[in-house]
């Protein structure tokens, strides 16, 4: 490792940055040298902003993909190297897209869709309590809370510990997998039962069951985690209570990310609709 990037590692480490974010930094500036073979410190800022076209245009990343990217360039130059990248690093738009979301049935018919008792299992995990997919590879066996019917999460994004609800359905699933499998340390282990299963492996996971139960709509792992929250929405939970149990630090995360799935759109009536049967109601009664 050379001095500079050993440099902005301790850097990250100082910023008490989460280790998945240590990775995407320190990758973000290695493909950066890679790219020109030469060490960042030594790249004017036309450099780097070609690499950027080059991402964007040849290699065609998403935008999501291409934040991280500047992100991390944007903390080495500022940060280790003291240079402005005001002029280099364009601002980068946001684009909004709204979470798509399964509804009950569809949700259950994936999760049934699997044969595998570990893979059904810990997509009922997810689907049950909101789980992030690193969260749900994450679960130890202290962590379930029978007596509460909790769920505690220990440092989930943002390394932030909270709780959420602990499904009677996903906890007698649980208990059926336990006896099979005896896990050890991680309820969802890989090939080592000492260690954790890939978060990759698990959107696999996902993935397979989604083609095997013939669903079309929705993307990773991650759309059984906006299903929950909204269908929780749909059931009447306040929104201050989904926030709580999702791991959102503000409500607007909160309100961006519980949007009004087209089901329900679907059972609601127009002011207009509404208004033309009461005008009805009342015909009646003078009728009568």
């Amino acid at each position: 490792m050379t001095p500079l990037r050993e440099q902005f590692k301790r850097h990250l480490t100082f910023k008490r940055l989460s280790p998945k974010t240590h990775e995407a930094c320190i990758g973000a500036v290695k493909g950066l040298a890679g790219y020109y073979q030469k060490s960042p410190d030594q790249l004017s800022d036309e450099q780097v902003q070609n690499y950027f076209v080059h991402i964007l245009e040849e290699r065609k990343y998403a935008w999501s993909s291409c934040n991280v990217i500047f992100c991390g360039i944007k903390l080495f130059y500022e940060e280790i190297l003291d240079r402005d990248t005001s002029a280099v690093i364009p601002p980068r738009p946001r684009q909004k897209q709204l979470p798509i979301v399964l509804s009950q049935d569809e949700a259950w018919k994936l999760i049934n869709s699997c044969d595998n008792l570990k893979h059904r299992t810990l997509l009922l995990g997810v689907y049950s309590s909101g789980l992030r997919v690193s969260e749900i590879v994450a679960l130890e066996p202290a962590h379930i809370e029978r007596n509460r019917m909790m769920l505690r999460v220990e440092q989930g994004k943002g390394r932030k510990d909270r709780y959420t609800i602990l499904s009677q359905r996903f906890l007698s699933e649980l208990e059926i997998y336990w006896r099979e499998y005896r896990p050890e340390k991680y309820f969802f282990f890989g090939v080592d039962k000492r260690k954790p299963m890939a978060v990759g492996t698990a959107q696999k996971i996902y993935y397979q069951a989604k083609e095997k139960a013939g669903i079309t709509r929705g993307r990773g792992i991650h759309t059984l985690r906006h299903s929950f929250a909204t269908h929780l929405m749909e059931q009447g939970v306040q929104i201050y209570v989904i926030k709580r149990m999702m791991g959102h630090v503000a409500l607007s995360t909160t309100v961006g990310y519980i949007h009004v799935s087209n089901e329900f759109i679907s059972t609601i009536k127009s002011p207009l609709d509404t208004l033309e049967e009461m005008n009805q109601t009342n015909d009646l009664r003078r009728i009568q």
